[in-house]
This record gives structure tokens, C-alpha cells and sequence, in this order.
């Protein structure tokens, strides 16, 4: 190995938050390194290439506010922007701010640990290059680590492989080939039409539906995107009081779903279905808090997908009926409508499950299905899967995944007691993923940034969450959670997926109010950090 690089700030990860961090570091005239597994910038955007991948927020929402010139200049081309877009938009911005010479592509860091001698954290990575950095910041994206589904045989599939979240950079030619699609989550739900226009069939291996609510993409129009810029500092406002991922141009209603009578109600729902998107949970505000309220939101969803398919019993198997919403709510262009096709066959492997995967396809309890294509759309070890991935230790050799051996804890998601000037961005405890992440990363980017600053104005070395601080603040993550309706079914949100991971709500509902909590405690003298 090298010797030892002598650093301000080593940040992990290139995606939206590891580039904002290291401007902003730069700002402060920090000596800051980045390292990314990846040949590129641009994190899930630069690994999630699978046919039909786009963001479910609004492009001229889900884009950086921390430059007049940058969002004036950007053009965007549709309503939701598509995986190539949204990369060549990082690209732009890595260029536009000269990122990329602080970033060292295809490394991947392998060990965090910290010194109390030093004062420092060594880095190191799979590329033999060691860093001793005064704050590690872990910009390493809540869905960025794919889940291995663990089926029997998959090793011995003699066809292509593909990982929706691992999609060859060269795009694989499906034309004519027999297509099987393990899950219906997100990915799944935006690929699946897409690779029916190209297979000759495809066969769709569902352990739970779910629900969608359709993109109703389009382009943009130049006089639209014109008008959304010239008071973009107001709808920049107006997302940060936003959560869930809804637009903030949406026409809302804050009523809640008992106060109308059922013609107003569906009026309503059918308005938002028109508008489209994750802002469909906002047609009334008691959706995610009042299971009576939510199963109104849910049954008119349902009647959506009895429209769109004609065969009772493939709609039975389409049908969700758990709360909706408790799962991410996927955004869809088709998707329902894909299983109307004849060579799209969807197999309910909660009834019948996967036995194991052969050279040439699937066995489904007595049935063999013939494959020449196998594509997994199976998921992410979310929003601690990459942490956990790599060996930090903080005080006393203690490792983070064994101070997380029991779920999660984090002081405002942004640092961990026992890891001195170590934070995460949009971490465990935090709103993150019920956001619009944007917003959320460059406030917590912005947060960090601010506090490196007043650490070293007032000539301070390490800031370090209270035990006592972080245990009160699981407890109100927790206390929160459970007066809505998230932990009610098995989500990745809880870490449901994975096998063996202890099941606890990871983010915290309710951005604006999280928001001022921290603004709170930063003018409280960082109330619940020791600062020494």
C-alpha cells in the first residue's frame, strides 16, 4: 500500500451527494478527496441503466438549488427525466465545477477506522491507496447495495443474468428471446413494459403486487420550464416543505378523506390519478395516518387496475391489499396494462414458489418454465446496506455494524456515537428516502459543511453524538413511525427484505418539521454533540 495521503474530508461516494459535498468542501478551502467504486460520476444513476429507467420525481424539482446559474442553465426535456438524462445532468455539473479531478474512479474503500492518538480516520480501499482524513463523510446513497435473492441454481443459468440495478453499459439485445423478470417492485415496474415491446414473451415472477400510479410523462414545453424558472426560488421553498416525493406545484387538498362525501372523494382521487405520481398519496392528508382513509385511496387504485386488465383471474393476482403506501408507491407508464398482452404471463410465486433456477429457465413447483433471459429485479439492502459493507471502526476498535447489530441508531441521521467525525448523508433516522432526495442531501450536505466550518473557526477537532442524545432520538424516530401507517406491511423500509436484518423504520416521516429540529439543536450550542 501507499503511504498515507493526509486529509481534510474523505468523502465515499460520487452520486448527488458525494459531488455536492465536495464543492461545498472545496468552499471551505478543505483538502478533500472523494473516492468511487464506479468508472464515473453519478451513483444509482450511473449503476441503474435497465430499460425504462426514470425518476419519480419531477425533473425540474429533482435537480441541485445551490446555483442560480447552474438550474437557469440546465435544460430539462421531460416531465420525469430518464436515466441517460439525469447522468448527463451530473456530468454537466461535475463539469461545470471542475469535480472530477477531486474524485479517484474505480476504488473502492475497503476499511474506515479511527484513532484516538490521531485524531483521524485511515481509509482504505480495494486500489492500495490510504488516507488519514480529519472528517469522513459517507455520501454512499440509500439504495445503492442490490440484494442477491438467494434462489437455488442461479449460478447455473447458461443465459445472460442481468440485475436491473447492474445493467450492462451496452445494452443487451432481447429481440425475439424468452424473458424472465424476478420481482415487481420499482425497477420492475418501469422495465417490465418495455421489455415486453422487444421479447418474445416474458414471464413476470411476482411475490407481492404492488401499486402504481401512472407518470403521465411528457415533454416539457419550453414555456412551462421557462415559467418554473423565472420564481424558482419559490418552488425551491416550497419543496423543503414537502414530503413523500410529491411536487410542490401539485394542486393539494388538506382535508382529510372522512370530511367529503364519496362523489367529492373520487372527484378528488381521479384528479390526482390525472396528475400522476407519488403526489397521489397527497390527495388527502390523513392517507398515511388513518387505515379507513387509506383503504378509500387503495380500493380506487384497485378499481384502476380491474379497467386495465381483462383477465379476473390475472387482475386477482395483480391485486395489492395491504395499505398502499406502506411500500414505496411505484410510478408507471403501461405497466398494468403489459399483462393485457398474450405473451406476458405473470406467475404468483407467494402461492407456488421458485424451487430453483436450471441452465434453461425456472422450476416453479411441478412446472418448468424455459428461459433464455433471466433479469432479477430483487431490490436493495437499503439505507445501511453500503455502510455495512464497509469496516468503520470508531472508539475502541468497536465496529458499526456491531453498534447497528440490533437496527439502526443515529443522532438526526447524521452521525453515530462512538464515530468522531464521521457522518452520513441522509442516514438511518433521518427523512431521506421520504423525500424528494435532493432536497434532503443538500440539506444534510449543507449541514455538514456548516459545521466543519464552525468546528474549525472556534478551534475545535472532533464533534461527536451524545449517547444519551442519539437513544432519544431512536425513540422519537420510532414514536413517529408508528403513528402512521409505514410499518404496517414488510417494507425495505424496516429491512424487510433482507434476510436476517433487524426490522426497524429506518427514516423518519416529516421533512419541514425534521428540518427545524436540526436548525434547533445547531442553535442550542449542538445540543446532543460533544464538540471537544
Amino acid at each position: 500500500m501507499s503511504p498515507p495521503r493526509p486529509l481534510d474530508m474523505l468523502v465515499v461516494g460520487a452520486g448527488m451527494a458525494g459531488l455536492y459535498m465536495v464543492h461545498r468542501a472545496r468552499g471551505l478551502g478543505l483538502d478533500v478527496q472523494g473516492v468511487e467504486a464506479a468508472d464515473g460520476v453519478g451513483g444509482t444513476w450511473w449503476w441503474n441503466r435497465y430499460p425504462g429507467a426514470r425518476c419519480d420525481v419531477e425533473s425540474l424539482e429533482y435537480s441541485y438549488s445551490f446555483d442560480e446559474d447552474l438550474q437557469q442553465e440546465w435544460e430539462w426535456t421531460e416531465r420525469y427525466a430518464t436515466q441517460p438524462e439525469i447522468l448527463r445532468y451530473l456530468e454537466h455539473v461535475a463539469d461545470r465545477f471542475d469535480l472530477r479531478r477531486s474524485f479517484r474512479f474505480g476504488s473502492r474503500v475497503l476499511t474506515a477506522t479511527w484513532s484516538d492518538e490521531t485524531g483521524r480516520w485511515t481509509v482504505t480501499t480495494d486500489t492500495d491507496d490510504v488516507y488519514e482524513a480529519r472528517f469522513v463523510v459517507m455520501a454512499t446513497g440509500c439504495l445503492s447495495v442490490p440484494i442477491d435473492p438467494g434462489i437455488a441454481g442461479l449460478e447455473t443459468f447458461d443465459g445472460p443474468l442481468l440485475y436491473t440495478s447492474r445493467w450492462p453499459h451496452e445494452e443487451p439485445d432481447l429481440t425475439g428471446t424468452r424473458v424472465g423478470v424476478v420481482g415487481t417492485g420499482s425497477s420492475a415496474v418501469q422495465s417490465i413494459p418495455l421489455i415486453a415491446e422487444r421479447a418474445a414473451a416474458v414471464t413476470v415472477f411476482q411475490r407481492t403486487p404492488t401499486y402504481a400510479v401512472p407518470a403521465h410523462n411528457r415533454p416539457l414545453d419550453p414555456d412551462e420550464q421557462a415559467a418554473v424558472k423565472a420564481r424558482y426560488a419559490e418552488l425551491r421553498a416550497a419543496n423543503r416543505e414537502m414530503s413523500i416525493g410529491a411536487g410542490s406545484r401539485v394542486p393539494r387538498i388538506d382535508a382529510s378523506a372522512h370530511e367529503v362525501d364519496e362523489g367529492v372523494r373520487q372527484k378528488r382521487y381521479e384528479e390526482a390519478w390525472e396528475w400522476g405520481g407519488l403526489p397521489f398519496l397527497g390527495a388527502f392528508n390523513d392517507l398515511l395516518l388513518d387505515p379507513a382513509a387509506n383503504e378509500t385511496a387503495a380500493e380506487f387504485v384497485r378499481a384502476k387496475i380491474r379497467e386495465q386488465v381483462s383477465d379476473p383471474a390475472v387482475v386477482e393476482r395483480l391485486t395489492p391489499r395491504q395499505v398502499i403506501g406502506c411500500k414505496r408507491l411505484c410510478v408507471d407508464t403501461g405497466y398494468y396494462a403489459t399483462f393485457d398482452r398474450p405473451h406476458v404471463r405473470l406467475v404468483d410465486v407467494s402461492a407456488t414458489p421458485i424451487e430453483s433456477v436450471t441452465p434453461g429457465g425456472i422450476q416453479v413447483g411441478d412446472e418448468h418454465i424455459d428461459l433464455d433471459v433471466l433479469v432479477l429485479a430483487t431490490g436493495f439492502d437499503a439505507m445501511t446496506g453500503a455502510l455495512d459493507r464497509i469496516e468503520v471502526r470508531g472508539r475502541g476498535g468497536v465496529a458499526l455494524r456491531e453498534a447497528w447489530a440490533d437496527g439502526p441508531k443515529t443522532y438526526l441521521g447524521l452521525q453515530v456515537h462512538g464515530f468522531p467525525n464521521l457522518f452520513t448523508v441522509t442516514g438511518p433516522g433521518s427523512p431521506s428516502v421520504l423525500t424528494n432526495m435532493v432536497v434532503s442531501i443538500e440539506h444534510h450536505v449543507d449541514w455538514i459543511s456548516d459545521t466543519v466550518a464552525h468546528l474549525d473557526a472556534s478551534g475545535l477537532a472532533t464533534i461527536e453524538a451524545d449517547p444519551g442524545a442519539q437513544d432519544e432520538w431512536v425513540g422519537y424516530v420510532n414514536d413517529v413511525a408508528s403513528f402512521t401507517l409505514f410499518p404496517t406491511c414488510g417494507s425495505w423500509y424496516l429491512g424487510a427484505n433482507v434476510p436476517g436484518k433487524p426490522r426497524v423504520f429506518m427514516p423518519l416521516p416529516g421533512f419541514p418539521g425534521y428540518a427545524q429540529q436540526v436548525a434547533d439543536v445547531v442553535a442550542d450550542d449542538y445540543r446532543g454533540f460533544t464538540l471537544a
